[in-house]
């Protein structure tokens, strides 16, 4: 095991590597729990016609397969120290976009993550992805990722009673004096503590500090038992495959797959930079096994959706692991063995309500939009295209509608400017394709 994760060669062991495996799932273990709620759409008392509410078991269960099979890739295939999970945006788009605004029903919803999976696959061995990912102007990625983190959190806002809906000024301050929105603001000043004081996995133990405040006060009920056999999967299992044909033949399907694909193309590959950099990974200004570790990520997001989650992505946290000291993929092997490992505490995801995850929402959007630095506003042609993208999908609820009208403007600014030659014509071809989606699904 040494001599295959290299571990002299990297300067680390087995305690070290162990103990790197531990604080990653730590500081990602909350996805076992904002997952379920997210993709059962917790908190919205009413669907779209058609639209029936996911298993949160089986989505508890599918989530911690997802993250152990992706984890598990990425150690043994890629030997980077980065965990996977399904991710978060990504679970945001599949509810309240896909769901709820173009009312897609989830078996049809996982099919198209099943789709975008196979694409992945084929785009990663040809290399096509690695292309398409230098094709997108970095201002565009650093925008689509901000206004991910304001949609997530303005979710949980929401979800926490903070802000609620107001038919004069469309929203409003909620009332702060309800026991569920107290409980939850009490969420948020422990999670933000628990962040400023840098303690690993502090979003994980605000939930944790949380729950029980709830059942202290009695706003919550007391889990019923502790250990338990996994919830079953069946309800989810192979979904995805059943309702492959109608998927394909679904053109506005088939703009939820491109949304999947580019929101995944941008997370994994920010997230490998960021992780492989801090570990000491990157040689020459190049990732090593770059191929290896995008196929983890398609390969998780094929089974994922399979079993019955959205899809599945490298985790930013991964870095908490490697400040740790996790350095070869063995620590991914071990953050893997504890997401198995969490199967069996299944009951106690029955006392984490809405309210109790509304935090981490929040906590998770203001770590999103720290690359709002990054963008050039200084340059009017690149702030009107990242502004529409951030701004737009808090403020149509959508996503996909935060890309379309940032990708639209984004050549009609450069053009008007003269900077048209700068422009890769796959950006025309995204132009295209996104003013179609107005035109013709809208």
């Amino acid at each position: 095991m040494k001599k295959f994760f290299q571990f002299e060669e990297l300067g680390t062991n087995f305690r070290t590597e162990f103990i790197a495996g531990l604080t990653t799932f730590l500081a990602m273990a909350y996805i076992l729990v904002v997952n379920p709620i997210t993709l059962a759409l917790v908190g919205v008392e009413e669907l779209p016609e058609g639209v029936t509410r996911i298993d949160q078991g089986a989505v508890f269960t599918a989530t911690a397969i997802a993250a152990a099979v992706g984890s598990l890739i990425m150690g043994v295939l890629a030997k980077y120290p980065i965990a996977l999970a399904p991710g978060m945006g990504l679970n945001a788009f599949f509810s309240f976009t896909v769901m709820l605004q173009f009312a897609i029903p989830w078996q049809e919803a996982l099919a198209g993550v099943l789709v975008s999976g196979l694409i992945f696959i084929v785009l990663t061995v040809t290399g096509l992805r690695e292309k398409i990912i230098n094709a997108i102007p970095s201002n565009l990625k650093l925008a689509v990722g901000a206004g991910i983190g304001l949609f997530i959190a303005f979710i949980g806002f929401q979800n926490a009673g903070i802000i609620t809906g107001d038919p004069n000024t469309l929203v409003a301050l909620g009332d702060l004096t309800q026991p569920a929105t107290l409980l939850a603001i009490f969420g948020l000043v422990i999670s933000v503590l628990l962040m400023s004081l840098n303690i690993k996995g502090g979003i994980f133990y605000g939930i944790v500090i949380t729950t029980i405040g709830g059942i202290i006060v009695g706003l919550i009920d007391a889990p019923s038992a502790v250990v338990s056999t996994p919830p079953s999967v069946a309800p989810t299992f192979g979904a995805a495959i059943e309702n492959l044909p109608s998927v394909l033949v679904s053109g506005e399907m088939w703009i939820v797959i491109l949304t999947f694909l580019f929101v995944d193309f941008f997370d994994t590959a920010g997230t490998l930079v960021a992780v492989a950099t801090q570990a000491g990974i990157i040689k020459e200004n190049k990732l090593p096994r770059a191929g290896r570790a995008l196929f983890a990520d398609s390969a998780a997001t094929v089974v994922g959706s399979v079993v019955g989650t959205s899809t599945t992505t490298s985790y930013i946290e991964s870095t908490a692991g490697v400040a740790a000291g996790g350095r070869s993929g063995f620590t991914s092997v071990v953050t893997a063995g504890f997401f198995l490992l969490s199967l069996l505490f299944s009951p106690l995801l029955s006392v984490v309500t809405a309210e109790v995850t509304a935090p981490a929402l929040i906590i998770v959007g203001v770590l999103m939009c720290s690359s709002l630095k990054n963008i050039d506003w200084d340059q009017f042609e690149i702030a009107v295209p990242a502004f529409l993208t951030v701004i737009a999908m808090p403020l149509t609820y959508s996503i996909a509608t935060g890309i379309a009208i940032g990708f639209i403007f984004y050549p009609l600014t450069m053009i008007l400017k003269g900077r048209g030659k700068e422009i890769h014509p796959i950006m025309y071809f995204l132009f295209i394709v996104f003013l179609a989606y107005f035109i013709f699904l809208i």
